[in-house]
């Protein structure tokens, strides 16, 4: 498995295709709000978003998002969106990193490495304690984060989901 993080440009715009289309496809319920909060058939305006994200979409704190590129096979396996500081909210229960694997791509390891690789990145933005969240039913993206240093902290109930927060500290 060789991973890399990318961020979107034209040249990706077949890998991203084929993977929202995959998740939309199969009904999926876990597809991150990075992703799919403008529609990706627009993809000019889909691009735009993620650059205003960056600087900082009234509303929102600060925002990088990467896309999983599998470099042996040319796909795009998942994403991972890091939040540049916490507000209020993503304190509760969004965290510093949200990510998702494509429906076909769960499994095989790539959540446990894109976070790695995001932690990076996190490193380089001066994060130094990271905070993750997950439902509590979602035992695969708790044992990813778990790999990566994660420390349960709590569990949390918002609006009937029980919601577990992990920090990992990266000094």
């Amino acid at each position: 498995m060789l991973l890399v993080l990318v961020k979107l440009s034209n040249e990706y715009r077949t890998h991203l295709n084929e993977m929202m289309d995959e998740w939309f496809l199969a009904k999926e319920k876990i597809v991150p709000y990075s992703i799919r909060r403008i529609d990706y058939k627009d993809f000019e305006k889909y691009l735009q978003g993620f650059e205003e994200e960056e600087h900082g979409v009234p509303g929102f704190v600060p925002a990088t998002t990467f896309f999983g590129l599998d470099t042996e096979r040319n796909i795009f396996i998942g994403a991972v969106n890091i939040r540049h500081h916490l507000n209020e909210s993503l304190l509760l229960n969004g965290g510093h990193i949200g990510d998702g694997v494509r429906p076909s791509e769960r499994r095989k390891g790539y959540a446990t490495k894109m976070i790695a690789l995001a932690l990076d990145e996190c490193r380089k933005l001066g994060i130094d304690r990271v905070l993750m969240v997950c439902d509590k039913s979602n035992i695969g993206s708790a044992k990813s984060i778990i790999n990566n240093g994660g420390v349960l902290e709590n569990e949390i109930e918002i609006d009937g989901n029980v919601e577990q927060r992990y920090w990992i500290s990266l000094i």
